[in-house]
């Protein structure tokens, strides 16, 4: 029996819109422990495929004959024959096309707010990641923030707002995930900025990208400011666009900040977090919007599914933002920290241009969720 594909961008919707979904995920229970499809509304059961080899009729009790099922593999292949056999026993089954892998990599954008001149800016939201990148479009010119490595999805959208993209910024040499920025730039030739103290190692031409910038995008008014904001690397670079937004990158989170240790640093950089955390940005308008280059748990996404928060409601309510005691913020920072992520000294060197590695080796390397915050 032929059964449904649900596809990452409908079920991105269903994230989005909170509706209710019962998730059957056949992979093995160690990969789903640490990953899985989250939603506020989302019921859940872990079988491994190879327990279904024989039939669902036992774990058919397990499963609510009222809700729409979906069920979920790594690439696609079992959990369409689950699926059928779900169906087959009269549920409402379908699958989720091309799996967690097609998951993690499905990107969704999201317009967070309109700047001077007709500008605007929009979030991409890899929903299965926990990613966030950016773009600002203004004048015909776009930047991109943060780029993920599925650069299509941005040379798209810049074509379909009519615009070119002419600078690419990374907040700081990513670790856990590969940054799309070369690759976007070599199909564009935008320039391709980096904070300098990320990149001594990077292989390839790049602009620096230093506290006091001023990049302008479009129309004259419209503005890219760089912030130099340490502590997550040692050249973590924020953005203030527009005086309205500002891009955090890994230093603050809505529910957390960033931690220090992905270059085996963390007691060295515990100071210059809390220096920009308790310092440089208290100096901000309370006024601007924190647009962050990641977030932790999926209560952090809007009604429209984007993520941002007022600066100044996040000094009255996130909690790695009011330890007054240093040695308490130093503790947190370095003894909370969720395991690193996958992979992520493999990410650091393709990030800076160090190694090549193809298609699928990219894909293994940045399974899982994102773990750049503590906890």
């Amino acid at each position: 029996m032929t059964v449904n594909a649900l596809t990452s961008k409908e079920l991105t919707k269903k994230v989005f819109n909170k509706e209710e979904l019962f998730i059957l995920d056949v992979r093995n229970e160690s990969d789903f422990n640490d990953w899985k499809i989250e939603g506020e509304n989302f019921e859940y059961l872990n079988v491994p495929y190879f327990e279904l080899l024989d039939g669902v009729e036992e774990i058919m009790e397990n499963i609510p004959a009222n809700k729409e099922v979906l069920v979920v593999c790594a690439k696609e292949g079992s959990s369409i024959m689950v699926a059928e056999m779900l169906s087959d026993a009269g549920l409402n089954a379908s699958y989720l096309k091309g799996g967690m892998k097609v998951w993690s990599e499905h990107l969704e954008p999201v317009k967070v707010g309109e700047i001077n001149d007709g500008g605007e800016v929009y979030q991409f939201v890899r929903i299965g990641k926990g990613c966030l990148s950016y773009m600002v479009l203004s004048g015909g010119e776009a930047a991109v923030i943060d780029a993920a490595r599925m650069t299509d999805i941005y040379l798209d959208f810049a074509e379909s707002m009519g615009a070119k993209i002419t600078h690419v910024f990374d907040t700081h040499l990513h670790a856990d995930h590969i940054s799309g920025g070369r690759s976007i730039v070599a199909k564009t030739g935008a320039a391709y900025w980096l904070p300098p103290k990320d990149a001594t190692e990077v292989t390839f031409d790049y602009q620096p990208l230093e506290d006091g910038n001023d990049v302008t995008i479009g129309n004259t008014t419209i503005n890219i400011a760089a912030l130099y904001s340490p502590g997550h690397t040692i050249g973590s670079t924020s953005f203030v666009v527009d005086k309205k937004f500002l891009l955090s990158g890994d230093i603050l989170f809505i529910d957390s900040i960033g931690r220090p240790d992905l270059a085996g640093k963390a007691e060295d950089w515990a100071g210059d977090l809390r220096e920009t955390l308790y310092k440089r940005y208290r100096e901000l308008s309370e006024e601007l919007i924190v647009l962050p280059a990641h977030f932790m748990i999926i209560e952090e996404l809007n009604e429209d599914g984007s993520v941002s928060e007022k600066l100044g409601t996040l000094f009255a309510r996130n909690h790695g933002l009011n330890i007054e005691d240093e040695s308490e913020f130093r503790k947190l920072v370095t003894e909370n920290l969720p395991p690193q992520p996958n992979a992520y000294q493999d990410i650091r060197e393709t990030n800076m241009g160090k190694i090549n590695p193809g298609l699928d080796k990219q894909r293994e390397m940045e399974i899982g969720p994102n773990r750049c915050a503590v906890r």
